[in-house]
């Protein structure tokens, strides 16, 4: 079944700033209630105050986040090559054809009826083909793009503004200047520190598999991975990052597998992979 989601305007600006991150998060259980390969539609108001399509997450996967996540208990990830952020600004309102719909949105000031839990509301199949159709001629936010976060880790840990920046710069991600000034001058440093936390920690095994690659070249070679990718807005700590191989790093990037809480695997849609080792999550 869809669902229809409130977007704060600020907290729609600031998530694209910190880079576009095809999923949302709520504390209403509500939001796993969508079935896999459902449209997720988010709204949110434009800076002049009318409320806009920001966007349609079509779901690949949902995840529990961590206890103390402060924006709720429950995500949902939208597959990369058929979810769309559209533009904001300058588009038309949509708010006659939400107050349309089954969801009974009837507040005077439309967000007051997506306040709290009931930011997250099911909808119709009906409804969702209205929206598809009120979205059909939306222009697509350019900065909605993800920057590939294999090569990101791979730069800050082995340099730092002089090989995250040419990376940035090339791929032009939707990434705020405030973001960028952050994973120039401070990230490389603390990645590498936790990396090597990391490799303390865990004797250089990864944590999926086991696998000992100093037991068997005598090379730390196991990679710090970012949880909730950097280029998806993710925090540049100890506690977001786990120590995994080089095969596993390179499977969960390719396949866009999730890390999800409530088991602590990785969510591969047709399998999980779990921890076997985990003394710091």
């Amino acid at each position: 079944m869809p669902l229809l989601y409130y977007w704060r305007g600020d907290n729609y600006r600031r998530d694209l700033d910190m880079g576009a991150g095809y999923h949302l998060n709520q504390a209403n259980p509500l939001m796993h209630q969508i079935d896999l390969g459902d449209s997720l539609w988010a709204f949110t108001r434009a800076t002049d105050g009318r409320y806009v399509l920001a966007a349609e997450l079509v779901i690949r996967a949902k995840t529990i986040n961590r206890p103390s996540f402060r924006y709720g208990r429950y995500r949902v990830w939208g597959d990369l090559n058929t979810s769309r952020y559209f533009k904001v600004e300058g588009e038309p309102s949509i708010e006659q054809v939400i107050r349309a719909l089954s969801c009974r949105a009837n507040a005077a000031v439309l967000g007051r009826s997506f306040q709290g839990h009931a930011a997250v509301r099911l909808i119709t199949t009906q409804d969702h083909q209205i929206l598809r159709e009120a979205a059909r001629d939306l222009s697509l936010e350019p900065r909605a793009r993800i920057l590939p976060e294999e090569k990101l880790e791979a730069a800050l840990l082995l340099g730092g503004r002089e090989l995250v920046e040419p990376l940035i710069l090339a791929e032009s991600p939707g990434i705020g200047q405030a973001r960028r000034e952050y994973l120039y001058h401070q990230a490389p440093s603390r990645h590498r520190r936790f990396a090597q936390e990391l490799q303390k920690l865990y004797q250089g095994k990864c944590q999926i598999c086991i696998w000992n690659p100093i037991k068997v070249y005598g090379e730390p070679l196991c990679h710090g991975h970012h949880l909730h990718w950097l280029s998806r807005g993710g925090e540049d700590s100890i506690e977001n990052m786990v120590l995994i191989c080089p095969n596993h790093h390179g499977a969960i990037h390719s396949c866009d597998a999730p890390f999800d809480y409530q088991d602590y695997a990785f969510d591969f849609s047709d399998h999980r992979e779990g921890l076997r080792l985990n003394l710091h999550l």
